[in-house]
């Protein structure tokens, strides 16, 4: 008992010791500190780091879109060396970007450790670009790791590099450009090892690190060089609350670091619960005595609207089935919505009717059915049968045209509109991080069910886009890099003011023409088509538009420049729960190219991706970056609400804004419109047909 009291004052008695936990280096992505480790969150996983280590002010956003695969965005700050000369930057620091990989190339199993490859600035300017390879292995609570590194990380150069006995180049390593290209010079010079220990302490918000690292900081970027008293750096890292970690360490042997981590897991967190939907209609305890030719259509119709979010076109009846055509306009996950209308309809017809089947729409263009078997839906939500009973009965097909009974159709409410609120973002240049927080308002009239005009009015409320006084350098027109006047010149914009139709061409076959302001920075008028076979995992599609630049106060008026744009792209599912997507054609700055987009949708619908873009511009021409490229994360409200919702939050980080490989900007994707076609989404949440 008197040893249980001693020890109160540094660990609570009968505390097991904590699970091991995952936590991020200074650079982002899981490490030690100024180390990697071949350590990989679960998939899923999203981390916002910042810390501060003299001179270095670091910000990172981690992304874990596959259990092997991690990748990292990173901006740092040098403070200590300004941008550029003063006439240019002011008192600005020197601002760097950065995109870090690691992949897992064998999972820790009972005797061998797991092993991972990574790359440091891969695709920024190269001044931190490092590679190494790693091991992990853990004993208990005690985490081991140990690498080589070259480049950054390895600039002690312990020994002469390995691979020199394949090529004299390896011997050399080649000078950061600064250009924003992938490096040619991977593996080259002489690499150091690097090591440390991980211990998750008996108190499970604490964590310590030791490391062994391989820089000697006498070569740093922009002609920094530091002291360093010891190789051996000593941290520890705190669990304030479960989605945020800070952490101290001391490094170098003489300089202090401090940082903060915001995390979570966007694949296995619990949505909140839908406080403020109208509950679930519960069943009839028997089938009404109404056959469908009685029912008040209308009220059901109403009632569909209401409770399930249906915005009814009308309703059929083809045998023992009913079918309701309509566009779903509140459930981002299409099986509540269809359990929901089952429900209403259970409750308004009689025993005539087996099979209650939903057709999606989205501007009169069907795009799936989802047929229910009545009787099995209701004995799953009775709890009476197993819910993979209704799985395997449950149909979802290409919407078709079929004799049937016309029942009710629903007069159409041309006009609709909404409120809230607009955030735009920039990261990139001597300026940091631009913004502006918008009040918008979003306006639709139909004056067809696939013919409607749409608008944005947008009111701006706070912007610091008037710093950003860096015109880039650009070879090419300025079809992006006037950004700045656009977001400064008015405080009332037009983002968007233009009429479209579109059209279900075929049963796979869509089509859609557009015109009008389609983007903040161009007016046009432009087509798409779209090959979406249902059910299957691909598609290909194409654009082609005339767009004039804009006036840079968002309204009718329009500048000299117009060009021609548009690309094919085809979309594929990929090993791994991937998706890509490869776009070839004509950018906006005239330049030809393809972009490549791979991204990781989880069951959820959230969805992280990155894209690059190559196109025939030298990288002189293009400027600093040499090409396009970014990350995106795109998140369904829904996951964040308790109200439910089919919005996505969309943010976009791209290091640098440039000429080069730039898009149009379109409102509407007839890829986006029809993903109701991939039948997977339905079937990886039908948990939700009973909610």
């Amino acid at each position: 008992m008197k040893l249980c009291i001693a020890a109160v004052l540094l660990v609570p008695c009968g505390v097991a010791h904590g699970d091991p936990r995952y936590t991020q280096s200074d650079f982002g992505g899981v490490g030690l500190l100024q180390t990697p480790t071949a350590r990989m969150a679960p998939a899923g996983e999203l981390s916002i780091n910042a810390n501060r280590t003299e001179p270095y002010s670091r910000y990172s956003f981690s992304a874990q879109p596959l259990d092997w695969l991690e990748g990292t965005f990173r901006y740092t700050a040098i403070t200590n060396r300004l941008y550029g000369a003063e006439s240019f930057s002011g008192g600005q620091s020197y601002k760097d970007k950065a995109v870090d990989a690691k992949v897992r190339l064998y999972q820790e199993s009972h005797w061998l450790p797991e092993v991972a490859l990574g790359f440091m600035d891969l695709g920024g300017t190269g001044l931190f670009s490092s590679e190494y390879l790693v091991a992990n292995k853990r004993y208990g609570d005690v985490d081991f790791s140990a690498g080589i590194a070259w480049g950054y990380m390895g600039s002690r150069g312990d020994f002469g590099n390995p691979l020199g006995v394949l090529d004299d180049r390896y011997n050399r390593r080649p000078t950061a450009e600064g250009s924003g290209s992938f490096s040619n010079g991977y593996f080259r010079g002489r690499p150091a090892l690097f090591g440390g220990i991980a211990y998750q302490t008996p108190w499970a918000p604490l964590s310590l690190k030791l490391e062994v690292e391989g820089n000697d900081y006498k070569n740093e970027p922009r002609d920094n060089s530091f002291r360093q008293d010891s190789p051996v750096n000593l941290g520890l890292v705190y669990k304030l609350a479960d989605s945020i970690d800070v952490s101290a360490a001391w490094e170098r042997g003489n300089t202090a670091m401090f940082g903060i981590t915001l995390h979570t897991n966007l694949a296995s967190r619990k949505a909140p619960v839908k406080t403020y939907d109208p509950p679930a209609p519960p069943l009839p305890a028997k089938a009404p005595n109404t056959p469908p030719d009685q029912v008040d259509w209308a009220a059901v119709s109403q009632r569909l609207h209401d409770n399930a979010g249906y915005n009814v076109q009308r309703i059929t009846q083809r045998g023992p089935e009913l079918v309701v055509y309509g566009e779903q306009q509140r459930y981002f996950h299409s099986a509540k919505a269809v359990g929901r209308a089952s429900r209403i309809l259970d409750n308004s017809v009689n025993d005539q009717i087996d099979w209650f089947t939903l057709v999606s729409e989205r501007y009169a263009m069907p795009i799936e059915e989802t047929s229910v078997p009545r009787e099995t839906f209701r004995e799953v939500v009775n709890n009476r049968e197993d819910l993979q009973d209704l799985h395997r009965q449950v149909e979802v097909n290409r919407a078709s045209e079929r004799t049937q009974t016309l029942l009710y159709t629903q007069p159409p409410k041309p006009f609709t509109y909404g409120v809230g609120l607009g955030y735009k973002q920039n990261v990139g240049g001597p300026d940091g991080l631009l913004y502006q927080v918008s009040a918008d308002l979003d306006a639709e009239y139909r004056f067809t069910r696939n013919t409607w005009w749409s608008g944005l009015l947008s009111v701006n409320l706070l912007n610091n886009y008037d710093g950003f006084t860096y015109d880039a350098p650009t070879g090419l027109p300025r079809v992006r890099t006037d950004l700045r006047k656009y977001m400064t010149s008015a405080d009332v914009t037009l983002p968007t003011f233009q009429l479209n139709h579109a059209q279900r061409l075929d049963q796979d076959l869509y089509g859609m023409v557009y015109g009008g302001l389609l983007e903040s920075m161009y007016a046009g008028v432009g087509s798409e088509v779209l090959y979406r076979p249902m059910g299957q995992g691909w598609a290909v599609g194409a654009d082609l538009n005339y767009v004039r630049q804009r006036g840079f106060e968002q309204d009718f008026s329009l500048r000299d420049y117009r060009t021609v744009t548009g690309h094919i792209t085809g979309y594929t599912d990929l090993p791994f729960n991937l998706q890509g997507a490869l776009s070839v054609g004509r950018y906006l700055a005239r330049d030809w190219g393809a972009t490549l987009d791979l991204s990781r949708e989880f069951n959820n619908g959230v969805r992280i991706g990155a894209w690059i873009t190559r196109t025939n511009v030298s990288k002189e021409e293009f400027g600093e970056g040499s090409f396009d490229k970014g990350l995106y994360l795109s998140i369904p409200f829904d996951e964040l609400m308790s109200l439910s919702t089919m919005r996505r939050a969309n943010l976009v980080w791209a290091p640098l804004t440039r000429d080069g490989g730039a898009r149009l900007n379109r409102a509407y994707s007839l890829h986006s419109m029809t993903d109701g076609r991939d039948s997977d989404l339905f079937y990886k949440n039908i948990d939700k047909i009973t909610e």
